[in-house]
Formats: C-alpha cells, sequence, structure tokens
C-alpha cells in the first residue's frame, strides 16, 4: 500500500490529506467573486490565455458569495452531513485587487460556520507584497493554499498559449510564498498544443524538486469561443487519447514527489462548451483506470522521483 492512502489509491490523494488533517470529510466550496485577470484587462496581455472561457466557476458571478457559498454548501451536505468546508476562490484570478477588496472577500467566507480554510487560485505576478503580508497573518489562524496557475514549465508553449509570464516569475512566487509559510498549489496541463511527452514529464520533474505542497493536473480541454478552438481548426494539432492521457498521468505520478498532495488528476468541463476530447467528460472511468494502470505496473507516486542537487 502507499505511504499516504488508506484504500486502492496509489498517490497522495487530497480526500485522504482533508481527513487525516481536520478528521473528518471537508469539502472546497468553488466561489466566484467577481475578479478580472490582469492577462484580460491589459496589465500584462489582453484576451486572457487562449483555453479561457472567462474563468472557473463563471456561473456564480451574478450572485453575492454567502449565497453562492449556502448553494454548493448546501447541496453537499445532504451527502456529507457532519462535513466542514474549504472555501474556494476560483474564477479568474484571485488575488487581482486592492487588499481592502481582497480582505472583505476572503473574510466574508472565513466567518461561515465550520469553515477550515480557503484556497485562492491565481497568478504568480499578481501577488503584491502587500497582498503577500496580509496572506502570510491569513495563515496562522486559518488553513490556506494559495493555487499558482502554471500550465508548463517550457516557455515557448507560454507564449503560445498567452500566459504572460515567466518561469522565473512563477518560480519567484513559490518561493515568495514558502518564505511567509503559505501552502502552495500548482496547476498544469497535459496536452498543450505540440507539447510532447518528455515535455509534459519536464514539468512534473521541475515541481518536483521545488517546495511545493500539491499539484492540480488537468487534460486540455478545447472550448467553444476560445483561441484554442481557432487554434485547433487551423492547425489540427494532436489532442491526446484518453489510453495516451492515463498513460502520461501514471508517468508523472511516478516523477512526482511523494509528499506533494494531488489535488486533482483530470478536469470538470462544461459538456455543452466541449469540443475536444470528448473522453474526459468521464471523469470516474478515467480515474478508475489510472488506478488499474498503477497496479498493473505494480507502481505508486514517487518510485521515479530523484531529488536534484
Amino acid at each position: 500500500m502507499f505511504k499516504y492512502s488508506d484504500s486502492n489509491k496509489r498517490y497522495y490523494t487530497l480526500d485522504y490529506f482533508y481527513k487525516h488533517k481536520f478528521g473528518c470529510k471537508v469539502f472546497k466550496v468553488s466561489l466566484n467573486a467577481g475578479f478580472t485577470c490582469p492577462n484580460i484587462d491589459g496589465s500584462v496581455g489582453v484576451g486572457g490565455c487562449i483555453y479561457c472561457k472567462g474563468g472557473s466557476g463563471d456561473d456564480f458571478h451574478t450572485k453575492d458569495l454567502e449565497t453562492q457559498f449556502n448553494m454548493v454548501k448546501d447541496i453537499m451536505l445532504r451527502k456529507w452531513p457532519k462535513a466542514k468546508y474549504i472555501g474556494y476562490f476560483q474564477a479568474n484570478t484571485n488575488t487581482y485587487a486592492k487588499l481592502d477588496v481582497l480582505k472583505e472577500k476572503y473574510e466574508t467566507i472565513l466567518k461561515q460556520d465550520n469553515v477550515v480554510g480557503i484556497s485562492i487560485a491565481t497568478r504568480p505576478d499578481a501577488i503584491t507584497d502587500e497582498c503577500l503580508d496580509y496572506l502570510e497573518e491569513l495563515s496562522k489562524r486559518t488553513y490556506l493554499t494559495v493555487e499558482l496557475g502554471l500550465q508548463t514549465i517550457h516557455e515557448s508553449t507560454s507564449i503560445l498559449i498567452n500566459r504572460c509570464h515567466t518561469l522565473k516569475c512563477f518560480t519567484d512566487m513559490v518561493k515568495k510564498l514558502r518564505k511567509k509559510g503559505i501552502n502552495v498549489v500548482v496547476h498544469i496541463i497535459n496536452g498543450l498544443p505540440f507539447e510532447t511527452k518528455k515535455m509534459m514529464i519536464e514539468t512534473v520533474k521541475y515541481l518536483s524538486n521545488l517546495d511545493i505542497q500539491g499539484i492540480k493536473i488537468h487534460m486540455l480541454s478545447i472550448l467553444k469561443g476560445t483561441k484554442l478552438e481557432k487554434l485547433y481548426k487551423q492547425k489540427h494539432f494532436k489532442v491526446l487519447s484518453r489510453e495516451e492521457y492515463i498513460d502520461i498521468v501514471c508517468d508523472e505520478l511516478e516523477y512526482l514527489r511523494e509528499d506533494i498532495v494531488v489535488n486533482r488528476i483530470t478536469g470538470d468541463p462544461k459538456v455543452s462548451d466541449l469540443i475536444k476530447p470528448y473522453w474526459i467528460t468521464k471523469k470516474v472511468t478515467i480515474l478508475n483506470d489510472i488506478d488499474k494502470e498503477l497496479k498493473r505496473r505494480n507502481s505508486y507516486q514517487g518510485i521515479r522521483y530523484q531529488k536534484k542537487d
């Protein structure tokens, strides 16, 4: 059995981490706080990342945070009546505002009953020193995680997808956050245009040698109305098959440091927006087949990890 598992999982799941940290079921409540993005409003770029369609959680943008929180909480409580919650500021760039605005948003969720922490999705170029100081203070009184979008370590791909920040910018922000004692989760995407399996694994190898606490692995979704859709129609770049994705994820897990919590291992695109790949909608079977492949290999997270000097 894998070191951080009490089930058939051969990798360090977020569910296992939460249960052992908090002693109960904990679920994340996705929120849209109405933020924009410096890569949309012209601060660092325009148009956003080419795969982006307004930011995850966009459906909630017309409702206040407390209403959003209670809507999701009430649904989840039917399944887990004794659960606790982490407020997940998901849509767009959730540190991209003045400090007083950030405080008002975060504190609104922290004062809700049975909230044990918050998770903040953002960009590495959108956290000011003033914000860092506040996040440090916040991390001392609640369970705080900052989720940084990276997607790839390869600058050529980063330019193609219009990330508008460098790998150095990302790495420097990880170091700043960790110096403040703040937990870091990193988002990556498999199947980005023209990337090879080797390139995807290199991204995980790089992250395994950084002081990060978690990772989210996504499969690239081509959504209607995005610049990625236009690129796909023009270039017809390769989209990973289900079998290729499972193989790559299992390889990535083998290179991933064993104490890094796998927060996500596939995505949840809105079916009505999805162009390709269709197989991504079968989330449960993908997860099951990753488990089966790791078992077939007699493998587990971190088996091929090698620390860089």
